[in-house]
């Protein structure tokens, strides 16, 4: 790895009781580049930009994915990952998907400690906060000719984070628009799955929703995710969730949500979960709660669903009582060691790791 540590560090100028989550970016980024058939080295290097042009291939035509994850900080200052080979594997599937090259373990990993063991004083201690770090692939060739990039880059940019969507929202149940298809890129995430539904979601914001549950393409009759996390549905003390597919991303929240609640003792089903079924539920009283799970939201409970013009409240249960709200206990305390570590997803970055890398 080649290393160029900045000359000029933002933070002094940092406050993390006062910042910007997605806007305030820590001192360093990591980048390698992909040309002749192979990666090049992996290099950390100062934070900001990088000189493209509009020609770029990624831009025109949409070869670019990303992954998701945190870093964590517990009360002695150490410093955790959170299952970075499910992000590993993820990212790799998703560059498959849209014919760009894997990247390597040791690229994807060191690259991470690396980075984070660099500005770790970037990380934020106490209840919801921590790192949100973003890797990606994407196509840098410069060429107006739709065919598969022949130049690529990998990089990790990472912004301090901490909680929001902390009060429950109202979501619409999409009955036109439809996140993914059958045969397409839904279980990747490619960035083009992000920028198509923008458009829907600014319609039910504009209709006093704060987000969408996604239906299935061809009938509107399942859900699939809401927003950009994946979805759970309690039917009395049943979670419900749909499976994964080429439609439905694989999110690592969602596995660890699933493991947590069979942990406890708590009945999953992992099935199709049908609108009509969940709005008979509700009218009849068994639908106890309904919430979504991401990596940057932890889980975001709702407080009502938008179905043929009408909004169906949903019960307000108090932390003791939802399963959403336990589950993310468990989770957070997992990740920020308040809790012994059952399944070892828990990954120490060491300090000093630059010299091993």
């Amino acid at each position: 790895m080649i290393i160029q540590k900045t000359e000029n560090s933002r933070l002094s100028e940092f406050d993390p009781n006062n910042f910007s989550f997605g806007s305030t970016f820590i001192d360093h980024m990591v980048i390698c580049e992909y040309e002749n058939g192979k990666w090049g080295d992996v290099k950390l290097v100062p934070y900001g930009p990088i000189p493209f042009t509009p020609a770029m291939m990624g831009v025109n035509y949409g070869q670019a994915c990303f992954e998701g994850m945190k870093a964590y900080k517990d009360k002695d200052g150490q410093v955790f990952l959170f299952r970075p080979e499910k992000n590993f594997e993820r990212i790799n599937k998703s560059a498959t998907r849209l014919a760009m090259p894997e990247v390597t373990e040791e690229m994807f990993l060191d690259g991470l400690k690396a980075l984070v063991d660099i500005d770790r004083n970037w990380i934020p201690q106490g209840e919801g906060m921590s790192l949100y770090i973003r890797p990606l692939i994407f196509a840098t060739e410069e060429a107006l000719k739709a065919r598969v990039a022949n130049k690529y880059m990998f990089a990790i940019v990472a912004t301090p984070a901490k909680s929001y969507y902390s009060e429950p929202v109202s979501v619409k149940i999409s009955d036109h628009y439809s996140r993914a298809a059958n045969g397409g890129v839904g279980s990747a995430k490619a960035a083009g799955n992000y920028a198509a539904s923008f458009y829907p979601t600014q319609l039910a914001i504009e209709e006093g929703y704060e987000q969408i549950i996604w239906t299935d393409d061809a009938t509107h009759e399942y859900f699939e995710e809401s927003g950009t996390m994946n979805v759970f549905v309690r039917i009395n003390d049943t979670i419900y969730t749909p499976p994964t597919s080429e439609k439905i991303l694989d999110g690592v929240t969602r596995d660890s949500f699933i493991q947590l609640a069979k942990k406890r003792g708590i009945e999953v089903k992992i099935e199709p979960v049908a609108v009509k079924t969940v709005v008979e539920a509700q009218k009849n009283g068994t639908l106890k709660e309904v919430w979504g799970v991401g990596t940057a939201v932890v889980t975001t409970v709702f407080q009502a669903l938008g179905y043929e013009g009408v909004k169906l409240e949903l019960p307000r249960l108090s932390d003791e009582e939802s399963y959403a709200a336990i589950l993310k206990k468990d989770l957070t305390d997992l990740q920020n060691n308040l809790s012994e570590d059952a399944f070892g997803w828990r990954v120490v970055v060491e300090k000093d790791v630059l010299e091993t890398v």
